[in-house]
């Protein structure tokens, strides 16, 4: 049994009394000392991939490459759907980096995706081949994973969408591109670990660069998944990842004696409801535990 396997058991209990199946991975940013279950299977990682939008702006705007103040305009045909942004009713100016805030903070789908123009699309799978994330694919952004599943439903429209989805049986929901890794955007938990332990080792980019990701990612507003096992002394900083049926968060948990703990948690559950409060408990829960365990190892 791999060292990654050895809290295996009780993360898998935890999981199990609320009926999902589960990827973890958590490890020790400084002595590289990991947990887990099943970490290397490949999984969607949704908005997880926010992270590497916002570490790629921020490797731009410290090399000079682009101004962090520089406005951009938010209108009708760029909303997609979600928080932030996309529920405004006329048209939005801001900057860059607070483009990059909202993007982090509430997962603003529309800000993300208005960030990716900017930098580059073509740019983020080669940032994952830079930081050794081979099994990290890159396939778009949020545009283009709601361009998939419109396709796959044949609808024309966000409201035709809605209306179609709403009838679907699991299966078919479950058959869309979204939901497979071979189709859609994806990684494994060890490898979204590697990429959060470099970016608190400042190894992803420049120094600067690096802090000012930890920073937006400290700033998310979203609770109830890592955050929720830790108590107040311990500071989470995350990003979350949610597609029916699939929640999702990624973070670093830091102790006030010093300990820096790379986490992510793919959980699936094997009914397609829409809110899961205790499958969010259940991922804080498992965090703290796997922590826990790296603590005493």
């Amino acid at each position: 049994m791999s060292r990654a396997d050895y809290r295996g058991g009780v993360l898998e209990e935890i999981f199990d009394r609320v009926g999902v199946d589960a990827c973890v991975h958590a490890v020790d940013v400084d002595t590289g000392r990991d947990v887990g279950i099943r970490p290397d299977e490949q999984v969607v990682i949704a908005s997880v991939f926010k992270i590497l939008v916002v570490l790629e702006f921020a490797r731009q705007a410290v090399a000079g490459q682009l101004d962090p103040t520089e406005r951009a305009v938010v209108r009708a045909a760029d909303r997609l759907g979600g928080w932030g942004t996309a529920g405004c009713a006329d048209d939005v100016e801001l900057s860059l980096r607070d483009l990059a805030y909202f993007t982090m903070s509430v997962s603003d789908n529309t800000a993300a995706d208005l960030l990716l123009r900017r930098v580059g699309p073509d740019v983020l799978p080669l940032l994952a081949a830079e930081l050794g994330l081979p099994r990290t694919r890159v396939m778009g952004g949020p545009r283009q994973v709601l361009e998939s599943m419109f396709d796959d439903v044949g609808a024309r429209d966000a409201a035709e969408f809605a209306h179609m989805f709403a009838a679907l049986p699991d299966e078919r929901v479950r058959a869309l591109r979204v939901f497979d890794p071979e189709h859609t955007t994806s990684s494994t938990a060890r490898e979204i670990t590697r990429l959060l332990a470099l970016i608190w080792r400042d190894e992803a980019g420049p120094p600067a660069a690096c802090a000012m990701v930890r920073d937006l990612m400290a700033r998310q507003m979203f609770w109830t998944r890592l955050l929720s096992g830790f108590p107040p002394q311990v500071r989470v900083a995350a990003k979350t990842g949610t597609l029916p049926g699939l929640h999702i968060e990624a973070g670093v948990a830091e102790y006030p004696d010093g300990g820096r703990y790379a986490i992510a948690v793919f959980a699936r559950a094997k009914r397609l409801t829409a809110r899961r409060i205790d499958v969010d408990l259940a991922m804080g829960e498992a965090a703290r535990a796997a922590v826990d365990q790296l603590r005493r190892l």
